[in-house]
């Protein structure tokens, strides 16, 4: 019902907008942009997204399958399983949807985008089957929703290679603020939806591995601080693909020793890649084009205009409002966000307060429309609850921490 609300609300602020530029301006061109705007973005949603899921998505569904028939994600949820019990309470001990989800989030965390969604995707089912009401997401769900909408990464490297692209002098300089913000994202999520569900995050365990993973990743942090851009890089590389190689010859390597037919294993599971898919194209298009005919219409640049009265009507300094379409894009659309950022930074400078924190920006959230879309539509979900309000109040944590940090180390 929400996403109803939200995607219609695009549609009719855009119209207003265009008929009123029209109006005082005499340019039509803004109804010719909107509609170029929906055709583009639909096709994007199939050609840029869906299609090129396919493959991924295929490939590790079976990969998954392979995992799941020799005991590998079962040994994963033994080891996590304490914890994630207590933040996933309605998911039996041992569940497969426990090792999916720890696959899942290390995969984020490690900006592995295209090894992180079919795996999601995987976790979602399982948490489907879980879920008596098939139309209405479960607690479990939504507890997952909004950890992956926060953004939790730990090496941001796509934002440092852009910062390198665009001249700046230390591009890793954003590196620290960044994880500040992402993990205050992220914690603040987990807090906000253990209050709705009421679950009690003072327990012993809950502690225990928070605090572990704030000291885990703490001390990368400051690994990661002495390396070189370039070594940081590779450094990157290495972690990233050699995880994933670890667990796809993990994976074959325990379906040989359980004597299971590995081929027809993946096969069994690849399967699953192209109807996914199919299910998701429809959500995909209706989310994007409501995006992109509010960006297009020139809504967005008008709500810029307007914080930036407010701030300063009250005496704020407003060096940070020209960084906000970072902000106000990256829940809508993660390309959008991107394409905001680059912008910020070739107007103001790579090195310019506005166009370092248009890059805490774009790595202290995710696209939490998006994602909901995508993960939702895949098992068919239609009434959302407060998963959609959880994700935005963890994106706003984010926002306001990285304008924190920002001020901090770069003002």
């Amino acid at each position: 019902m929400v996403l109803n609300y939200i995607w219609i609300a695009f549609f009719l602020i855009a119209f207003a907008v265009a008929v009123a530029t029209f109006a005082f301006t005499g340019d039509a061109g803004v109804f010719k942009s909107i509609i170029d705007a929906t055709f583009s973005a639909a096709e994007m949603a199939v050609m840029d997204i869906a299609l090129p899921l396919v493959g991924v998505m295929t490939l590790w569904l079976g990969l998954m399958n392979i995992g799941e028939k020799a005991g590998a994600i079962r040994f994963l949820s033994k080891i996590v399983g304490p914890f994630f019990h207590k933040l996933f309470p309605e998911i039996p001990v041992n569940h497969p949807a426990t090792g999916q989800l720890l696959l899942n989030f290390s995969a984020n965390m490690l900006g592995l985008d295209n090894a992180a969604t079919p795996i999601g995707l995987k976790a979602m089912s399982s948490m489907q089957e879980l879920n008596a009401k098939k139309d209405t997401a479960s607690n479990a769900q939504i507890m997952f929703l909004v950890i992956n909408t926060s953004g939790l990464t730990i090496i941001p490297i796509s934002i440092l290679a852009q910062r390198a692209i665009l001249g700046a002098a230390n591009p890793t300089d954003v590196f620290v603020p960044i994880l500040i913000a992402t993990y205050c994202s992220t914690l603040g999520g987990i807090i906000y939806v253990s209050i709705r569900q009421k679950i009690n995050l003072f327990n012993k365990t809950v502690m225990l591995w928070i605090g572990g993973l704030t000291a885990a990743i703490a001390g990368l942090m400051l690994y990661c601080m002495s390396l070189e851009p370039e070594e940081l890089a590779r450094f990157s590389s290495l972690i990233g693909n050699g995880l994933l190689l670890l667990i796809i010859t993990a994976f074959i390597a325990g379906g040989l020793y359980k004597r299971i037919n590995v081929y027809d294993a993946f096969i069994e599971g690849a399967k699953e890649g192209f109807t996914t898919i199919i299910k998701i194209i429809p959500y995909l298009i209706a989310m994007l084009v409501g995006i992109a005919v509010f960006r297009a219409s020139g809504a967005m640049g008008y709500l810029i205009d307007g914080l930036a009265w407010c701030f300063s009507s009250i005496g704020l300094n407003t060096d940070f409002v020209g960084a906000l379409p970072t902000a106000f894009m990256k829940p809508l659309s993660g390309s959008g966000a991107r394409a905001m950022m680059v912008e910020a930074m070739a107007t103001y400078g790579a090195d310019s307060f506005v166009g370092r924190l248009s890059c805490l920006f774009q790595g202290a959230a995710d696209t939490t429309f998006y994602i909901i879309a995508l993960y939702f539509g895949s098992v068919g979900i239609r009434k959302t609850r407060y998963a959609i309000q959880a994700g935005l109040i963890a994106d706003l944590i984010g926002v306001v921490a990285a304008i924190l940090v920002a001020y901090v180390f770069f003002h």
